[in-house]
């Protein structure tokens, strides 16, 4: 065994005795890091305790003279027609085609009618010989009436007679199937009901057509009177007690950027659907250029005249199991909830009929943690800018 090094044994002592120093330096710089941190997360907590909740604040403005409700609405013709056949036959020939002007009384098209014309040709036939025989019965019975008395009996008198009217009757009743066929004869040429545009044509020159409509008949032209043109938007139930028909409305087509159609409520359903929930509203509008065309989506904006009430965005309501309420900011920047009542719900912003006046200051979007009677500071930089809303000239 080889005798122990006094140098090692020192060096050994000196680098465990280095180890033990850094080792109690760097717990006693833990230590004082861990401290410092805790102090100052308790004097940070103490401070939020201490210092008021920072709130955005508006005041409460007039609503303004009147406000837009903008909604989707869709047009519709004055008219729309589906025309059919009121005879039965095959098309002669067409004259109208889709996308077509027409005027009120413009043949469309003709309709060829064999049978009709057969039966009609035989009706006036059977006329001639109703009339003679109808010319004979009367002949024969004005003698037998002029017979002296004696001469002939009452009975066959009687019996002339009768037989005269019977023939006056069945002559009538042939005249009667002239004229109505001679009606249907009319129909052999389709004719527009009013002036409008052709929007469909299911008929070609060929095609066996059958009188009526069906729902095994082909419709023959469907077609649209497109001025005036109507409008027709579902209304929010919240807003229908505004709908009246004096209201100004003003119509905007994507497809049309630079143009602006006026118009006026001309009628409502008077009835909320009850799947909806909505009211049914018609804008009549002049279409004489035919800008506008039936089944456009469209954007229909309403100017509601406004009753003067306190009006807030819609973010500052606080819904909770008693109804809508705000917090209002009183003396000393104490918060106070308030109840208050919708009178009109625009959407971004709410009128208020009660519950709150003009002048008020009020928390905008309000945190669920600040309570009744809870103290809070101002933010400088929202109260103006966030001021009154502007009232519509």
């Amino acid at each position: 065994m080889q005798p122990h090094d006094p140098y090692t044994a020192r060096k050994i002592r000196r680098f465990a005795r280095n180890v033990i120093i850094v080792l109690a330096a760097g717990f006693l710089v833990t230590h004082c890091v861990k401290s410092h941190h805790e102090n100052k997360l308790e004097d940070d907590t103490k401070d939020s305790v201490s210092t008021p909740p920072l709130v955005k604040v508006i005041t409460v403005s007039k609503a303004p003279a009147a406000t837009h409700l903008t909604l989707p609405g869709a047009t519709a013709a004055w008219y729309e027609s589906t025309i059919y056949a009121r005879v039965d036959g095959y098309v002669g020939e067409w004259k109208a085609d889709i996308g077509d002007k027409v005027k009120k009384g413009q043949v469309l098209a003709t309709i060829e009618t064999p049978d009709l014309d057969a039966q009609l040709a035989a009706a006036k036939a059977l006329i001639l010989s109703r009339k003679a025989a109808a010319d004979f019965a009367r002949t024969t019975y004005e003698r037998w009436r002029g017979s002296p008395k004696g001469v002939v009996s009452e009975q066959e008198r009687e019996a002339k007679k009768e037989a005269f009217d019977s023939a006056e009757a069945q002559l009538s009743q042939a005249k009667a199937d002239v004229d109505r066929y001679a009606v249907f004869a009319q129909f052999k040429q389709v004719v527009a009901p009013y002036d409008g545009t052709i929007t469909e044509r299911r008929i070609d020159i060929g095609n066996l057509v059958t009188a009526g409509s069906s729902a095994n008949t082909t419709l023959l032209y469907r077609m649209v009177k497109n001025d005036p043109m109507r409008v027709f938007v579902d209304v929010p139930q919240s807003a229908a007690g505004d709908m009246d028909t004096d209201v100004n409305a003003s119509i905007t087509a994507a497809n049309i950027p630079d143009r602006v159609f006026e118009g006026k409520v001309t009628r409502t359903a008077d009835a909320i659907d009850p799947q909806a929930r909505t009211l049914r509203v018609e804008v009549d509008i002049p279409n004489h250029d035919q800008a506008l065309v039936s089944g456009m989506y469209v954007d229909v904006s309403f100017d509601i005249p406004s009753e003067g009430l306190p009006q807030i965005p819609a973010a500052v309501l606080v819904f909770r199991s008693g109804g809508p309420e705000v917090a209002i900011v009183q003396n000393y920047n104490v918060v106070t909830f308030h109840k208050v009542k919708i009178a009109r719900d625009n959407g971004n912003t709410v009128e208020i009929a009660s519950g709150l006046n003009i002048g008020d200051r009020v928390v905008l979007n309000i945190s669920n943690q600040i309570t009744d009677g809870e103290k809070v500071e101002i933010s400088d930089d929202t109260e103006n800018k966030n001021n009154d809303t502007p009232e519509k000239k």
